[in-house]
């Protein structure tokens, strides 16, 4: 084989024609043989790249160092054109390489560099917004092109496979919703979630009450005192079995979550019910951690839970920090605290039948104790028996001889509310809970974030004026006072008793009194022909009916009988209008409690009300007739934040604004009157009641209500005992006294932060009062000037006793009632147009007044209404 030249061609092998390439050396020192790793075999020449031969004198293609020349081998020639053609370009080429590091090697001014930088960045940010651009459309077009396949795919299968393909889509996306979802679901809960610890229970269950303005009025921690932990030993098995058949009958078996059960409340969830499906351990999660939540999220964190614990703990562990934790209702938290609460023994000393009435009511303590609804406990208590039966806890005969247990009377205990005038309010915040729907128990453990309608600086004002006015009286002299927005229904202030644990008197049904009378003229303005606050009765007692001292006038218009409270007037109001319209107008306005079985009397305050109510009834008058149920809560979350309740209370249009406003004229007065006026001369109507004694000359209840445009309060006086109030000087209390005292220092230091308004404009309802404003209709005349009433001129001039309102009474004429029936009179100074006196039905001895002298301020009629007597105050 002969050698190959070091170009790569065969000796032998001739150039091609046309090409006119000589022969070009391969630029190797000739004294360096070639190494391997050229892709030639070591010690084969190189082939020349044409016919030229190399000589004996040139090197190796091998081009190792050293290596003996190939005698046959032709050397270079130096001075051939390709030679130098290739030396040109090497030397180029070196030229470059030597030029371009030497340019970029200059350094570049810092600027020029930032321009280049800033450039670059430019072009970049403007291709990268090229691509953001671009990338629906390109997105669009793949998802089409994708689109376009699977559709060519799909149309190329057979019916059979298309079908094969559909269930193979079902089958993968079922088994990725039930299978990999929920196990994937249940590894991340698993890692997420912590084991609560019993003690969790008692630092979940602690509820915050707060002021309005987010201060904290109260912190209701459960008091150890009421739970007192105890093992599992000491919890009789028969007790433990009545858990279990009331709550979770498969406790034993089950892997702490009922799965069936978790599918019921995901169906009730999905169609709008509630929850339910909870084992004991799934409860006892939700005690201690998770809350009441109902949602499948809930559901989620508790079956999580309960797995890890049913894992670590063992199921006797499991119950007795669920027995531990569980509240029972009447401040009892555990098993043992509830045996003391609803037994008075300890819990080792329960029999079944009494563990049974005990776990029946762990599902709702608030209406299954039996001192509350003993039908319901009862069969909650038959249930649980008849399931220890059926589990074989309790044997036929067992069954057959329990009896349902006998349980002591609840006592009330502090359980953590403070003990002074707020855990009164605390107590009137769950009982309003409780119609909203959240139950004891919720407010129990779930750890409730409550926010008031209470001011704290109004509830500092109001017991202050309470303990400053009851200061050295008699001990046995309790009060309440209620005050409320009327554009809100929020209650600002609220004094019930000093005793946080004791008798709420803001909420304990009395006499009002003559703070009735409002509702009675509320009861004629409501009629179709209304007798207007001008209309005149007379005012002298009657046998069986007196009026309290400096009370009687010889003839007095509504407003005047109002001011000085006049008990025989309203009385025949009330006989006219009808005792029961008298009921439905005071239920109108506010008053909740039923007043049945009603007479004449309900005028003078025969029916017993609560001071809320009252308040609140009062404040649908100030409201202009738009009623706003009285609340204390405003807002209610979980400890987790969920808004279990926010106050919404739409108003109610009752009564007309001009009604209210024409019963608010008539109490303008009173202020006046009684000496209640605030200060500023501030817009202020009021009432006082005095509710008399068996005992000569001696009163049991005392009350004082009125009205700013802004705030309506009320303030009672009275003992437990229904026995005379009196002061420690021995004087019988009465309202405008020591109830007015306690309103007036209260509305005064409550009204001082709100800015000064006026009632609305006064437009008369049927005859128009004497004086209108905050005048009493009596100040202005000299008891000097009032003629003795023998002398005056008789007038047996009668009316129809229908005709009534203002539109049908004559000019220059006014009205006159007395116990029967009604009459105009003609004003002094007018010509009688008209005279019947055949009618045997008047008051032959009833004359004619002269005229009032009126304020200013006071509106006109057409004709001056008579004065009444002045009266003379006891």
């Amino acid at each position: 084989m002969p050698e190959q030249a070091g170009n790569g061609r065969h000796p032998d092998m001739p150039e091609q024609a046309g090409t006119g390439r000589p022969p070009v050396s391969n630029g190797r020192n000739p004294d360096v043989s070639e190494r391997p790793g050229n892709g030639r075999q070591p010690g084969v020449p190189e082939r020349p790249r044409n016919d030229h031969r190399p000589s004996s004198d040139e090197r190796p293609g091998n081009g190792r160092p050293g290596a003996p020349a190939t005698p046959d081998q032709p050397g270079d020639d130096l001075d051939s054109p390709a030679n130098a053609t290739a030396a040109r370009l090497i030397a180029e080429g070196r030229a470059r390489m030597s030029s371009d590091p030497a340019e970029d090697s200059q350094p570049r001014p810092r600027q020029s560099r930032r321009r280049v930088s800033a450039l670059s960045a430019k072009l970049d940010m403007a291709d990268l917004g090229a691509h953001l651009a671009a990338l629906p459309e390109l997105t669009k077009e793949r998802f089409a092109r994708s689109l376009h396949r699977r559709r060519r795919r799909l149309a190329s299968y057979t019916p059979k496979q298309l079908r094969w393909h559909r269930l193979k889509l079902a089958g993968l996306a079922s088994l990725g919703v039930f299978v990999v979802l929920p196990v994937m679901l249940f590894f991340i809960g698993y890692l997420c979630f912590a084991i609560p610890t019993p003690d969790d229970a008692v630092n979940k269950q602690v509820a915050t009450i707060s002021f309005a303005d987010g201060s904290q009025m109260a912190r209701v921690v459960p008091q150890e005192g009421n739970r007192i932990k105890v093992s599992i030993d000491q919890i009789p098995k028969q007790v433990q079995f009545a858990v279990l058949a009331a709550e979770d009958r498969s406790f034993f078996s089950n892997p702490g979550f009922d799965p069936m059960g978790i599918a019921r409340a995901g169906v009730r969830q999905l169609t709008g019910g509630g929850g339910g499906g909870s084992t004991i351990t799934q409860q006892y999660v939700k005690n201690t951690l998770v809350g009441d939540q109902h949602s499948l999220w809930r559901k989620y964190r508790e079956m999580i839970l309960a797995v890890k614990i049913s894992q670590e703990n063992s199921k006797a562990d499991i119950l007795a920090n669920y027995l531990n934790a569980i509240y029972f209702g009447r401040g009892a938290y555990g098993i043992q605290a509830a045996s003391q609460a609803y037994f008075g023994k300890n819990v080792s000393d329960l029999n079944s039948s009494e563990g049974a009435l005990l776990a029946g009511v762990i599902q709702s303590p608030s209406r299954w104790d039996p001192a509350v609804d003993a039908p319901h406990a009862v069969e909650r208590w038959t249930f649980v028996m008849d399931g220890m039966a059926r589990q074989g806890w309790l044997t036929a005969d067992q069954r057959a001889a329990a009896k349902f247990p006998v349980t002591i009377p609840p006592r009330r205990i502090a359980g953590g509310i403070p003990t002074d005038d707020r855990g009164l309010i605390l107590s009137a915040i769950k009982d309003e809970l409780e119609s909203r729907g959240i139950s004891e128990q919720e407010f129990s453990q779930e750890g409730l974030k409550i926010t008031t309608t209470i001011d704290p600086v109004a509830q500092k004002q109001a017991v202050d004026a309470v303990h400053k006015s009851l200061d050295g009286q008699p001990p046995n002299l309790r009060s309440a006072l209620v005050s409320i927005d009327p554009d809100t229904g929020d209650i600002v202030a609220y004094y019930g008793g000093d005793n946080g644990v004791g008798l709420d008197y803001a909420r304990v049904l009395k006499q009002p009194g003559s703070t009735f009378k409002p509702f009675v003229l509320l009861a004629d303005m409501l009629q179709d022909n209304p007798m207007g606050l001008g209309t005149q009765f007379k005012g002298e007692p009657l046998p069986g009916l007196r009026n309290a001292d400096g009370a009687s006038c010889q003839v007095c218009d509504l407003k005047q009988a109002m001011t000085i409270s006049n008990n025989v007037i309203y009385h025949e109001l009330a006989m006219r209008v009808g005792p029961q319209k008298v009921a439905d107008a005071a239920r109108l306005a506010g008053i909740n409690t039923p007043l049945r079985k009603v007479d004449a009397g309900i005028a003078l305050g025969d029916k017993e009300v609560t001071p809320v109510e009252l308040a609140s009834a009062y404040a649908t008058i100030a409201a202009g007739g738009v009623y706003h149920p009285p609340h204390l809560v405003a807002k209610v979350t979980t400890s987790d934040d969920r808004v279990l309740y926010e106050a919404v209370n739409p108003p109610e249009q009752r009564f007309s604004a001009q009604v209210a406003r024409n019963v608010t004229e008539a109490m303008l007065g009173v202020p006046t009157y009684d000496k209640l006026t605030l200060t500023g001369s501030r817009a202020v109507a009021a009432k006082t009641g005095t509710v008399q004694s068996y005992q000569e000359n001696q009163n049991n209840d005392a009350w004082t209500v009125g009205f700013t445009p802004r705030l309506a309060s009320v303030v009672w006086i009275g003992t437990d005992q229904n026995t005379p109030i009196k002061t420690a000087k021995g004087t019988p209390i009465s309202g405008a006294s020591m109830p007015g005292s306690i309103w007036k220092s209260y509305m005064v230091d409550a009204t001082k932060s709100q800015s000064a308004q006026a009632f609305g404009q006064f437009k008369p309802i049927g005859s128009p009062p004497a004086v209108s404003g905050p005048y009493d209709g009596f100040a202005a005349v000299n008891p000097a000037d009032i003629p003795d009433p023998a002398t005056l001129p008789p007038d047996d001039s009668l009316s129809d006793p229908q005709d009534q309102s203002s539109t049908s009474q004559r000019p220059g004429t006014h009205q006159e009632c007395d116990l029967l029936k009604c009459r105009t009179v003609q004003d002094e100074g007018q010509s009688s147009s008209s005279r019947d006196s055949g009618n045997s039905g008047g008051d032959s001895g009833s004359r004619t007044q002269p005229e009032a002298q009126t304020s200013p301020g006071s509106s006109p009629t057409g004709g001056a209404l008579p004065a009444a007597r002045q009266p003379v105050r006891g």
